[in-house]
């Protein structure tokens, strides 16, 4: 785990890494334990990107620059109104995460090996995401940088405790 700037406790956390990493189910225990509203950014789509990716195509940034609009707009209300959230998105380029950074958001990177990845991706039912788009989401991958509000967490662990390590480092113990 490492964590990068911090600017107080944040209002919403996007939970970011590739596809079959653990994004909902950690989301899920975040907005719980939080009692804040969770969002799987992945509903969110317009439906010619999921179309496309369940085609076995990767989205290009022209498919995900409207889908990106929406989770930013979902953040934006989350924080007007004073009210926590959590929100699923893969987030993979720094483009991407620019256009939902402000203050008070917190990216929490849930970050594997592809081993690892891969098999939780396989064991999925009902997802429009095939494995075979895998390797493109890693080769697309840039990690949280110095400057990000985040932190990096390690995929190979249960998913109590990659929630335990994503409130301890953004919250505090």
């Amino acid at each position: 785990m490492h964590t990068h700037e911090a600017g107080g406790s944040p209002s919403v956390i996007v939970v970011m890494g590739v596809s079959g990493s653990g994004k909902s189910t950690v989301a899920g225990l975040l907005a719980q334990r939080l009692g804040w509203e969770l969002q799987e950014g992945d509903d969110l789509h317009p439906r010619a990107n999921v179309e496309k990716m369940a085609a076995g195509h990767p989205l290009t940034d022209e498919d995900r620059w409207p889908w990106l609009g929406l989770i930013a707009d979902w953040i934006d209300v989350h924080l007007a109104e004073g009210t926590g959230g959590v929100i699923t998105c893969s987030a993979l380029k720094r483009r991407y995460r620019d256009v939902l950074a402000r203050p008070g958001v917190a990216f929490a990177h849930i970050s594997g090996a592809r081993d690892v990845v891969s098999g939780r991706l396989g064991g999925r039912e009902g997802h429009f995401m095939p494995a075979s788009l895998l390797g493109s989401q890693y080769e697309a991958l840039e990690p949280l940088q110095p400057d990000e509000t985040g932190v990096v967490i390690d995929a190979n662990q249960p998913p109590e405790a990659e929630a335990d390590e994503i409130l301890a480092a953004l919250f505090g113990d």
